[in-house]
């Protein structure tokens, strides 16, 4: 089944197209689609995914035609005039 893979890397996001065998999870979508060969800063045992905005565990089943997502983590970088 084709699924796409995407992943919001600065300076340009990334969207990948694979095959993958049905039933396949979010984790075997990821590692056969290859992104991770091109995003290397990916961690997935710290950064969410996701399946059409939604969040889901990386050995969740996919469907025909599914977008996984892979969330970039959030950092706060204080200012010096934040008053926390």
């Amino acid at each position: 089944m084709k699924v796409a893979v995407v992943y919001a890397a600065p300076p340009q996001p990334l969207q990948l197209s694979c095959q993958v065998e049905d039933g396949a999870s979010v984790q075997q979508a990821i590692e056969q689609s290859g992104l991770l060969r091109f995003c290397p800063e990916i961690d997935l045992n710290k950064q969410k995914v996701g399946v059409f905005g939604k969040f889901v565990k990386l050995d969740s089943p996919l469907k025909e035609g599914d977008r996984v997502e892979i969330y970039q983590r959030i950092t706060r970088v204080l200012d010096e005039d934040d008053d926390d």
